[in-house]
Parts: structure tokens; C-alpha cells; sequence
């Protein structure tokens, strides 16, 4: 009996632990279900939250994307609206969803708006919280909004089921992803604007890309054209042309149909060397090449380092790239110049610009030929020619230098026979762009260069094609 007294309080002691236990887990529990999925018509707690809609005026809408200011739009009006219950939040929430779709829908439809403005917008209203704020806040609007977007503000929110709410994929992706999108539409438009700012690479040019002409006349056909055709043209017989003034079937064969015949004037004054430059310009202007590289029939061509030096400047660039034959610009007297801008002329005007001289070769890139076109295109160049009447090369850095105003830019590795060739060493031949030889005073204005005897190659192309390409087969074995 004493066993059972003295054990009866411990059993009660027990049993009333066994029940407080249980009614902390029953209590914990329902904590629990409501913090994960709430009870229907349950008010939430006192701290209030808010559903923000952002409304987009007219006036912001009218005004460029560039006058925006970087946080959004200039004048707009927000709603402030209290949630009140669970269910008439999911309810408004499905709603926003539907009434955001739909307004984009409608914007993108007027072009009343674009995707970064709208991402923008919408990054401010995600970041913004607002808690027991006033119910209506409006920034100044000078007319009434046509269209609203809203977006829900669900930060901080107890008790609230998103995982019930019955979303379409569109909206779920669409309100998932607006943080991101919104990242991403400001670092591309970021890009973008230093990308306009910024000066842009040069793209990668070849070979196919460059369109060489190379200026001729019948009298010396069997000379420097049959000199250029066994050394340098075979580094580039697809992109070389050949313009002379006369039907020559043989050099038509040789050259794979690359001869064309200009019907030009023989010989060598302003007429017929300008017309002969007209016919190349605008043969380019046809080939939709980058580059259009013009030498003489008496240059040597580096064919390989004239593709490194045009690799190094952009054609969508103005370039003009050559080398002068003189030591300051040239002067000229303007008697006159048939266009709207040079009418008020007075007679005699002196001018001054520089030209590289055709003797050593000059490129052009297609961004400054297009827009030579319309001033020199179609046969304007030799009115332009006969009106200054001076040769080609002065006419073409007349256009370009002062009716275009796009300077020369001098590259030092074009060569002339105006200049002493023997000064060019020979260990710096992989580096020039060009050469060229003259016989003046009988003596002969040459390269320097070890090979065949002089009485075979005078010139001395056969022999500084071989320094530079010594696996031709004419070339001797060393």
C-alpha cells in the first residue's frame, strides 16, 4: 500500500508531462500549418503591407528614351493598397499578373514604350518597400495615365501560400525573371553606348578583300606589264586588273581575262591618265572590295605586306593612305568649280592639300570611295581633272584632301622612282610596300640587290622577287 501511495504522485507527474508535451505539439503544429498555409477570412497581423502600383503618364511616355533620368520615369503616380485578407490577396496578385500582361501587351502594340524602359520600371517597383504608408501618394502628373502596370510588393509577407496560386508559365517566367532581366537590359544598354563611344577594331582584312589596280598603256606591254605578270601578279592573280588603253589578246590570256581596255587616249598627260583613274575608281566602286590599292606599272607590289598594312586600319573608315612626292602641300590657283558650294569663287583662289603620288601606290578604304561616288563616280573624275588640270594623282587628293577634307595619311613603306631606291636597305625589303626603278641619265634608279647579272635583270625585279620569295622556279638555288 505504502509502495502504491508513494507512487501514485510520480504517475501523475508523468501523465501531466505526457499531456503538456502533447499540447505543445498540438500547438506547435498549428503555428506551424498556419505560418506555411494560413486559415481562410484571418486577418493578418497589425504590421501592415501594402500592394504598390506604379502608373506610367503620358508625358513620360512622350518624352525620348534618352531624356529619362537613370532611375526610371520622370513623373509617375503609385497606389498604395492595404492586403487585407489571404484570399483577397492571391486574388489581387492573380490579377496584377493578368493586368501586367496585358499592359505590356498594349505598349509594345502603340510603341509606346520599349523593353528597357519597362524592365527599369519594373526593377523599381521590386526593390521598393513600402510599410504603413498613407493610402494614396501621387508625384506631380499633368494629365490622367492611360495604361498602368502593377506589381506586387510581397517582401516580408507571413502566412501567405505562393505556391497556390494558379499562374501561367508566361507570367510565373515573367515575374520570376524581372530582377535579371532587368540587370541584363541595363549592362547591354551599357555596352551598347560604349560600344557607339568607343573607336571600333579594325575587322581582320585578306587578300580578297583588297581590289589592286595597276595603270598601263599598250607601249608598254611587252616591258613592265610582262615584268609584273612573272614576279608579283602570280602572288595575286585574282585580285590584280590590269587598265591600258588597247585590245591586247595575248596579255588578256596571260593575265586570265584581268586586262581591261579602258579606250582611253595613249599616253602620258592629264587627259588620258585621269581617265584611266576614273575606270579603275569606278570598277571598284563595282567589285564591293574593301580596299582599292592603285599602282603604277613600274611599281614591285609586296603583295603580303601591302595585306599587313591594310590589316592595320578599318574600311569603314575614310583613309587615305599613301606617301607625297613633295615636301609640303601642294599650291594651286582655282579659276572656278561648278557646285553650289564653291559658286561665290573669286578667280585665281589659292589652295594648298596634299597628294600621294600615284608613282609609289596609295589605298583607299570603300568608306571614303562611297563617298567620293557621288562627287567623282561615273565620270566625274575627269571633269574634275580637266577642270584643276592636273594629272590623276593630284586629282584624287584634290577630292579627297580638300573637297572631302580627309586627310592623307602618309606611310613611309610606299616607293617611287622619284626617290633614290638604293637607299632602301636590303634587310628591311619583307617590310616595304612597294618599289619601283627608273633609268635616268643613263644610269638606272635600282634596288640594291644581290642575284641575277644585271645585264639579265636591270630592273632588278627578278632578282628582289627571289630575296622575298625565293621558291619560284625561275629563282636561283642557294
Amino acid at each position: 500500500m505504502n509502495i502504491f501511495l508513494l507512487s501514485l504522485p510520480q504517475r501523475y507527474k508523468r501523465l501531466l508531462q505526457a499531456m503538456t508535451l502533447a499540447i505543445a505539439i498540438i500547438y506547435t503544429s498549428l503555428v506551424l500549418y498556419q505560418n506555411a498555409y494560413g486559415y481562410p477570412n484571418t486577418q493578418l497581423p497589425t504590421r501592415k503591407h501594402y500592394l504598390l502600383q506604379t502608373v506610367p503618364t503620358p508625358a513620360a511616355f512622350s518624352q525620348p528614351k534618352s531624356s529619362l533620368p537613370a532611375g526610371g520615369l520622370q513623373q509617375k503616380s503609385v497606389k498604395i493598397k492595404t492586403l487585407r485578407s489571404i484570399n483577397g490577396l492571391k486574388q489581387e496578385q492573380y490579377a496584377s499578373l493578368k493586368e501586367q500582361k496585358k499592359s505590356l501587351h498594349k505598349q509594345q502594340q502603340k510603341g509606346m514604350t520599349n523593353s528597357l524602359t519597362v524592365t527599369h520600371q519594373t526593377a523599381n517597383a521590386i526593390a521598393a518597400v513600402v510599410l504603413a504608408s498613407p493610402p494614396l501618394l501621387t508625384l506631380p502628373a499633368s494629365k490622367a495615365p492611360q495604361s498602368q502596370a502593377t506589381y506586387m510588393i510581397r517582401k516580408d509577407v507571413k502566412g501567405f501560400n505562393f505556391s497556390s496560386i494558379e499562374v501561367n508559365k508566361y507570367d510565373a517566367a515573367e515575374l520570376k525573371d524581372l530582377p535579371r532581366r532587368s540587370r541584363n537590359s541595363e549592362l547591354l544598354h551599357d555596352l551598347w553606348q560604349r560600344a557607339v563611344t568607343a573607336t571600333p577594331q579594325p575587322p581582320i582584312t585578306e587578300l580578297d578583300d583588297i581590289f589592286i589596280s595597276v595603270k598601263t598603256t599598250k607601249n608598254y606591254h611587252d616591258t613592265r606589264l610582262a615584268l609584273i605578270i612573272k614576279t608579283w601578279f602570280q602572288l595575286a592573280r585574282d585580285q590584280t586588273w590590269f587598265f591600258t588603253d588597247a585590245v591586247d589578246t595575248y596579255y588578256q590570256e596571260k593575265t586570265k581575262g584581268h586586262l581591261i581596255n579602258t579606250n582611253c587616249s595613249q599616253g602620258h598627260f592629264q587627259e588620258a591618265l585621269c581617265c584611266k583613274m576614273s575606270a579603275e575608281l569606278d570598277v571598284f566602286l563595282a567589285s564591293g572590295k574593301k580596299w582599292f590599292c592603285h599602282f603604277d606599272d613600274d611599281n614591285y607590289v609586296n603583295v603580303p605586306r601591302l595585306v599587313k598594312l591594310l590589316d592595320e586600319y578599318s574600311p569603314s573608315v575614310d583613309w587615305y593612305l599613301g606617301k607625297p612626292s613633295i615636301f609640303s602641300p601642294l599650291e594651286i590657283h582655282l579659276d572656278s568649280y561648278p557646285t553650289s558650294s564653291h559658286k561665290n569663287k573669286t578667280p585665281s583662289e589659292k589652295i594648298s592639300f596634299w597628294f600621294a603620288t600615284g608613282g609609289a601606290g596609295f589605298c583607299l578604304s570603300r568608306a571614303l570611295t562611297l563617298k567620293m561616288l557621288p562627287i567623282a563616280g561615273g565620270g566625274k573624275f575627269i571633269n574634275i581633272g580637266r577642270k584643276i588640270r592636273f594629272p590623276d594623282d593630284v586629282t584624287m587628293g584634290f577630292i579627297i584632301e580638300h573637297l572631302l577634307k580627309v586627310p592623307l595619311r602618309i606611310v613611309e613603306n610606299f616607293h617611287s622612282h622619284l626617290e633614290p631606291m638604293e637607299h632602301i636597305h636590303p634587310d628591311t625589303f619583307q617590310e616595304q610596300v612597294s618599289f619601283s626603278y627608273a633609268h635616268m641619265r643613263n644610269q638606272w634608279n635600282v634596288v640594291k640587290v644581290d642575284g641575277f647579272d644585271l645585264t639579265k635583270d636591270p630592273k632588278r625585279f627578278y632578282s628582289l622577287h627571289c630575296k622575298l620569295f625565293p621558291y619560284f622556279s625561275f629563282c636561283p638555288t642557294r
